[in-house]
């Protein structure tokens, strides 16, 4: 019975120490799919890969310690690619010197700073984002303002135009201070304060086929104030560029010399049809504010669209239908 029982227990023994292995290797595979099925389930919804617009800059450390957070969040709601931008609205609502980093209590309906979770604000803050992003339309500057506003202001620029401008945003501003009977309602400059933290991602200008010599460099050029505002009269990176002060630098960079309004960069191209018109063009626009013929330029990139100064920042801006269709007067080539 002794030996036996011996043999027995060397045995146990013996089987526990053989199996050890393959159960940690059991379990650490179970982990694995575990993690790998729940890293899918966060990406099932991503729009874009991250690579946005914008890059930040100037972002405080308080702030960019969450940026794993922020990240797993705007990849869960399919805003991946506006991570940049809602890191840089943070640093406007709280410069991560708050529990509640995005300030995002009140669109849930509680009481400013009720939440007390970093992690749990981002989350919340970031579902907001998305919704008014997508009621936006995707336009990064309004979905800004309505983050500040509320959507309502999504709902007034669509009756005034369709597209956010710095003067509706004023406007809006002041019909609802009237209309509640406060002194002030939000921040009007809600978009400048938090393109602040923004730059534009500068990528390499790829050789287009057709297009006007010196492209490539205009564009480079160009692209360093992408997300910087407007600003009237502007005609350096020192002071800000309006619509004439961004194509006029921008060309000098590739050796063609410009005069300096719209108008009269107008008045020194050839016009030309839609058709004919290829990336490095000019194109032209009249009644945007009350003055002369011509009141805007933009830089022609093709596929229906420019690169351009307006009220709402230095940006990309599409040709084919709204605000700029309704105002285009012509395309113009330089006289070389």
């Amino acid at each position: 019975m002794t030996v036996l029982s011996k043999t027995k227990s060397k045995t146990k023994l013996w089987i526990f120490i053989c199996s050890t292995p393959v159960i940690l290797f059991f379990l650490l595979g179970v982990a694995a799919v575990m993690l790998i099925s729940r890293e899918h389930d966060i990406g099932n919804d991503e729009i874009g890969g991250g690579d946005g617009e914008f890059e930040t800059v100037g972002i405080a450390p308080e702030v960019e310690r969450f940026r794993f957070a922020f990240e797993r969040y705007a990849r869960q709601e399919g805003v991946y690619d506006q991570v940049n931008v809602i890191m840089a609205l943070t640093m406007q609502e709280s410069g991560g010197r708050s529990l509640d980093i995005m300030q995002s209590s009140e669109s849930i309906g509680l009481p400013p700073n009720t939440i007390t979770d970093p992690e749990y604000s981002i989350e919340v803050g970031i579902k907001h984002f998305k919704k008014v992003f997508k009621e936006a339309g995707g336009d990064v500057r309004l979905a800004l303002q309505s983050y500040n506003f509320g959507s309502g202001f999504i709902g007034y620029v669509k009756e005034h135009g369709g597209k956010y401008t710095k003067k509706l945003a004023l406007d809006f501003s002041r019909l609802q201070a009237i209309k509640m009977g406060w002194r002030s309602y939000g921040d009007p400059n809600y978009v400048d304060h938090v393109m602040r933290y923004l730059k534009g991602s500068n990528k390499d200008v790829k050789p287009v086929d057709g297009a006007i010599d010196g492209y490539e460099n205009i564009m480079k050029e160009a692209l360093k104030y992408e997300g910087q505002p407007y600003v009237w009269g502007g005609s350096n990176p020192k002071s800000g560029f309006d619509c004439s002060g961004l194509v006029q630098w921008s060309y000098a960079k590739a050796g063609i010399t410009l005069p300096r309004t719209a108008q009269e960069q107008h008045g020194a191209t050839k016009k030309i049809s839609e058709k004919q018109a290829v990336p490095g063009d000019l194109v032209f626009f009249g009644g945007t504010y009350e003055g002369k013929a011509i009141t805007h330029v933009g830089i022609y990139v093709g596929e229906g669209r420019m690169f351009n100064s307006n009220d709402s920042g230095i940006q990309y801006s599409d040709l084919k239908s709204g605000y700029w269709r309704s105002h285009l007067v012509s395309f113009g080539r330089i006289k070389f």
